[in-house]
């Protein structure tokens, strides 16, 4: 976040700049207004470009899972997997109509995720997860 408002500050203070260039070229007749609004267009499109590619190009974490993890803290395959359900928002009844099982068999497995996981809150839980690189960040 700060790193993108320090970028956003300097393209402003590097537009001020220009203006303020442009204001005095022009008033020294030293360029015709075509060209100072020719430099201004190639600024914003440069800075619209730069956007447009940071936008739609986000850099990718990669999905480093730690296994060796899940393994130590004895999370089975299917609490797991209700781990990951967990952590796209599902509750407890769309998880359990998504796995073809009983919501209390839901409960069971979230309950046991949250002792294995130390935690008192499915928020907390997947916060955990997160932290232990057993979910994808």
């Amino acid at each position: 976040m700060k790193k993108t408002i320090l970028i956003f500050t300097a393209l402003i203070l590097a537009l001020l700049a220009l203006f303020r260039i442009s204001r005095y070229t022009l008033f020294m007749r030293d360029a015709s207004i075509e060209t100072i609004l020719a430099i201004v267009a190639i600024t914003f499109l440069g800075i619209g470009i730069i956007i447009k590619k940071r936008v739609l190009f986000p850099k990718k974490q990669p999905l480093a899972i730690d296994h060796k993890k899940i393994q130590e803290l004895g999370l089975s395959k299917r609490e797991y997997e209700v781990l990951c359900q967990i952590a796209s928002g599902l509750s407890n009844k769309e998880i359990a109509e998504k796995l073809f099982v009983s919501e209390s068999t839901i409960k069971t497995h979230v309950s046991n995720v949250l002792l294995k996981l130390d935690a008192k809150r499915r928020t907390q839980a997947i916060q955990i997860a997160k932290q232990l690189q057993i979910l994808p960040l």
